[in-house]
């Protein structure tokens, strides 16, 4: 029963999730541990179900041509490079404060997406421009991962909304990137933990979640319905980092 449980809530979360692109593993870490599943095999599940799913969800948003390889690459570069460092930085730092004032971040950055209308981007950017916004953005979300623990899209995505990117190609851009940010992490907590029932059915909610999420997204969401999505999810996220501050 367990494991259906699993992959009911692995489907629901990551349809959801896939719309705004941050990927569902900071949501199902938490379900699978109330589910009496081991901490490390949750983690190394989860980070896996969210490589898997915004592999899925990337082909549809490819299809669509709203992922910006341009800002994207030098993203997964950066971002990579400079999360370790971040994971270095934060030894011996007050985590408690740092993560606190990512919670004021997100409040911030969710506020902004309900509430701030950009003003939209009148000419495309040039190769060069989009580079340098991705080594920028990249650099800085991986290290502000690495230093709080938490997945980089939830800053990459409000940045280039504020930035006046499209909600949609910011949200398609972003899963690109979580692609190989979530799949690095599993390699660094897969083991011999992981039980092939609960992988397989989770993997087939994830698959069915992204490939929900991703046609909702594409073809039934407005820019500005998306855009109220990351806002609710950047909240979301707020407010589970904020209970567990406080618990």
């Amino acid at each position: 029963m367990t494991l259906w449980i699993a992959a009911i809530v692995t489907f629901v979360f990551t349809t959801v999730l896939t719309i705004a692109g941050v990927g569902a593993a900071f949501v199902l870490i938490p379900v699978f541990l109330g589910l009496g599943i081991d901490i490390h095999e949750a983690m190394a599940t989860a980070l896996l179900l969210n490589a898997l799913s915004m592999s899925v969800a990337s082909v549809q948003f490819i299809r669509k041509k709203l992922v910006d390889f341009k800002l994207a690459l030098p993203m997964v570069v950066f971002a990579s490079a400079l999360s370790p460092l971040g994971a270095q930085v934060s030894q011996g730092m007050n985590r408690s404060l740092l993560l606190g004032l990512f919670v004021a971040f997100l409040v911030f950055a969710a506020s902004m997406m309900l509430f701030y209308q950009p003003r939209p981007r009148e000419n495309r950017a040039s190769f060069k421009q989009l580079a340098l916004f991705g080594v920028a953005i990249g650099g800085v979300a991986g290290f502000v991962g690495g230093l709080l623990g938490v997945g980089g899209g939830n800053l990459i995505i409000p940045v280039l909304v504020g930035l006046g990117f499209d909600p949609k190609r910011a949200s398609a851009t972003t899963s690109f990137v979580v692609i190989f940010a979530s799949f690095a992490g599993f390699l660094g907590h897969v083991g011999g933990t992981m039980r092939p029932s609960l992988a397989g059915l989770t993997a087939v909610g994830s698959i069915a979640g992204a490939i929900l999420g991703a046609w909702l997204m594409t073809d039934k969401l407005k820019s500005r319905q998306v855009k109220v999505a990351i806002g609710m999810v950047l909240l979301a996220i707020a407010g589970k980092m904020l209970c567990g501050l406080l618990a």
